[in-house]
């Protein structure tokens, strides 16, 4: 019996390493490394410029795969491309780690545009989850500046960014609806 009790302590003791999750990114190298961010992309990732979007409170393997994708090229922005590719797989995961910690952001939105937007997100909360505040790799919607979320939606439609679904949901809205929806995330 007493064989048993160590056993099955050391069993419960692997058991609960293999399922804790590794944290190997450092949210402190990362903040660090954000001061070249945070020029375009506000202290914290709060921007003050519609044209940039937050990356406060963001989803981290969504901002993983951006970065990664801005360095492959794959995703293309003239000032991001040639930041990302100096970053390396640790940065790009300290930065992830250091942004997805930072308080959200709330950019604001018209009104009255967000209350005929709440009456359409749902078309968006099945992926950007439910309060829209992200869903692993789709990005935080919440808080983020509706000028900016209308130019994203603007460019799925467009054609000229991709992802997945987003092209033919975003082909399926009007423009009133795009600024309707950018008006209501904005405004959580």
């Amino acid at each position: 019996m007493d064989l048993i009790k160590p056993s099955l302590i050391l069993s419960l003791l692997l058991a609960w390493c293999w399922t804790t999750p590794v944290f190997a990114a450092d949210t402190a190298a990362g903040e660090q490394k954000a001061a070249t961010c945070s020029g375009c992309h506000g202290p914290q990732g709060k921007s003050s410029n519609a044209q940039w979007p937050n990356l406060a409170a963001q989803q981290s393997i969504y901002l993983i795969n951006q970065l990664k994708a801005f360095k492959s090229g794959s995703r293309k922005n003239p000032l991001m491309q040639p930041l990302a590719a100096s970053l390396s797989e640790e940065d790009i995961n300290n930065l992830a780690a250091y942004f997805s910690s930072q308080q959200a952001a709330k950019a604001g939105g018209d009104p009255t545009l967000a209350k005929s937007g709440q009456s359409k997100a749902s078309i968006c909360l099945g992926c950007h989850g439910p309060s829209a505040e992200g869903n692993g790799q789709f990005p935080r919607l919440a808080g983020q500046h509706p000028d900016y979320l209308l130019q994203q939606l603007k460019n799925f439609k467009q054609g000229s960014r991709e992802g997945g679904p987003m092209q033919a949901i975003a082909a399926s809205l009007s423009e009133e609806d795009m600024k309707e929806l950018a008006a209501y995330f904005g405004s959580l």
